[in-house]
C-alpha cells in the first residue's frame, strides 16, 4: 500500500504519477511551500486533467506522517506487521543472500523497525543510505540509526529516488574484496508505481546495484475483502489521510478546499489487479488553489494513489525483465505478503547514480 511512514505506504507512495505510491512508504515539500513548489505544480495540473489525479507522494506533510503511522497499527492494516514478522523470522537468510561488509541503500527511509532487523542480522554492514525527499524526516531517523548502531557510516541523502539522484561514490573493496551495494524497499512501495514505472525503476535499480542485489516488499493478490478493510479501516484513519491531501493543499497552498464534502473512496479493481484511492465530490462546487478555480460536479473524484497487487510469480517474471535474478522468497503461512531477494549479478563497474 503506502510506502514507509516514510516508505511505507509504500518508496506509501513513493511514486512520481498516480498510476501508482509508495510504500512504503516518500514525502513532499515542506510547510510553508511557495506557490512554486512542486505540490503546487503537481496539484494544478492533476487538477487541470482529466480524470482528475494527484500524485501520492504528496501525501507526507508532517501530518500525513503521523496518520500513516496509526495507518500501520490498526488492526485491518495487514501490511506492516506481516512484513516486520518476516523480516524478524527470516532476517538471517536475507543477510546470507546480501553478504559481509555491504553498502545498503534504502529507497525511503521507513520505519527504522525494519531497516532495525536487518542491519541486526547483516555481518559488518559498512554502511547505510537512506534515500528520503523529506530531508527533516530523514536526519531524524539517521541520528537514530547511528545512535543505535555506532560503528556504522549512515550516510542519509535527501532525494527524490523515483527521479534521477547521484548515490555517493562507492565504497572501495575490504581485504576481502568485497564492498557489495544492496537496495532495501519495504512496505511494497513497488506498487505505487504504475507497472510501466515499476519496470523503469526495477532496471534502474539493477544498473545501480550491480554486483549486490535488492531486497524488496510486495503485497500480494488476495481476498479482495481483506484489501478493502486494509484501506476502509473502522476509525476513519485512511480516510483522515485521504482527505489531509486537501488540508495539506489549503495550509500551505492558501485553497479553500471544504473537506466535509470529500468522501475517501477506496476499491479493489481486480482486472488491474490494484487499489484506487479517490476523493469523491458530495456536490457540485468550485474551489480555488493558488488563485485558479476548479469546477467539481457532483460524483467528480480526484485520484490520490492506486497500490497494484502481485503474484510471486508475476513479480518475479518483472524482476528478470529488468534485469534481475529473482532468488528466494519469504511469505507468510497467509499469503498476505512478500519478501523478494533479487540477484544483481557482478560487472567491473558499479555507477552511483540512478536516473
Amino acid at each position: 500500500m503506502r510506502p514507509s511512514a516514510s516508505g511505507a505506504r509504500a518508496a506509501s507512495r513513493a511514486a512520481t504519477s498516480v498510476g501508482r505510491a509508495t510504500p512504503g512508504p516518500v514525502r513532499g515539500v515542506a510547510p510553508g511551500a511557495e506557490h512554486g513548489s512542486a505540490f503546487a505544480e503537481a496539484l494544478l495540473e492533476g487538477l487541470a486533467g482529466q480524470p482528475r489525479s494527484v500524485p501520492p507522494k504528496f501525501f507526507y506533510d508532517a501530518a500525513g506522517s503521523a496518520l500513516f503511522d496509526r495507518i500501520c497499527e490498526l488492526p485491518e492494516y495487514y501490511p506492516t506487521r506481516t512484513e516486520l514478522a518476516l523480516l524478524a523470522a527470516h532476517a538471517d537468510e536475507m543477510a546470507q543472500c546480501i553478504g559481509p561488509a555491504a553498502d545498503i541503500v534504502e529507497f525511503g527511509a521507513g520505519s527504522s523497525r525494519k531497516i532495525g532487523l536487518l542491519l541486526a542480522a547483516l555481518d559488518h554492514p559498512r554502511r547505510f543510505v537512506p534515500v528520503d525527499i523529506s530531508a527533516e524526516h530523514l536526519h531524524a531517523a539517521a541520528q537514530r540509526l547511528r545512535a543505535e548502531h555506532p560503528s556504522l557510516d549512515v550516510h542519509p541523502l535527501a532525494a527524490d529516488f523515483t527521479r534521477a539522484f547521484a548515490l555517493p561514490p562507492p565504497l572501495a573493496s575490504d581485504r576481502h574484496g568485497r564492498a557489495p551495494r544492496v537496495g532495501f524497499f519495504p512496505g511494497s512501495s513497488i506498487g505505487n508505481f504504475t507497472p510501466a514505472e515499476a519496470l523503469r525503476f526495477l532496471r534502474r535499480a539493477a544498473r545501480m546495484l550491480r554486483g549486490g542485489g535488492l531486497l524488496v516488499g510486495v503485497d500480494l493478490v488476495k481476498d479482495p475483502a481483506v484489501l478493502h478493510a486494509a484501506y476502509n479501516d473502522a476509525q476513519g484513519v485512511t480516510a483522515a489521510f485521504n482527505r489531509n491531501l486537501l488540508a495539506r493543499a489549503n495550509r500551505e497552498l492558501g485553497a479553500d478546499f471544504d473537506l466535509d464534502r470529500f468522501a475517501h473512496y477506496a476499491f479493489y479493481e481486480p482486472v488491474r489487479q490494484r487499489i484506487e484511492m479517490h476523493l469523491v465530490s458530495l456536490g457540485r462546487q468550485r474551489v480555488s488553489v493558488c488563485g485558479r478555480r476548479f469546477d467539481f460536479a457532483p460524483g467528480e473524484t480526484l485520484h490520490t494513489e492506486n497500490s497494484y497487487k502481485f503474484t510471486v510469480e508475476g513479480f518475479r517474471a518483472l524482476a528478470a525483465r529488468a534485469g534481475f535474478v529473482p532468488g528466494p522468497v519469504w511469505r507468510d503461512r497467509a499469503g498476505l505478503f512478500s519478501i523478494h531477494w533479487l540477484d544483481a549479478g557482478s560487472a567491473p563497474h558499479r555507477p552511483n547514480a540512478i536516473g
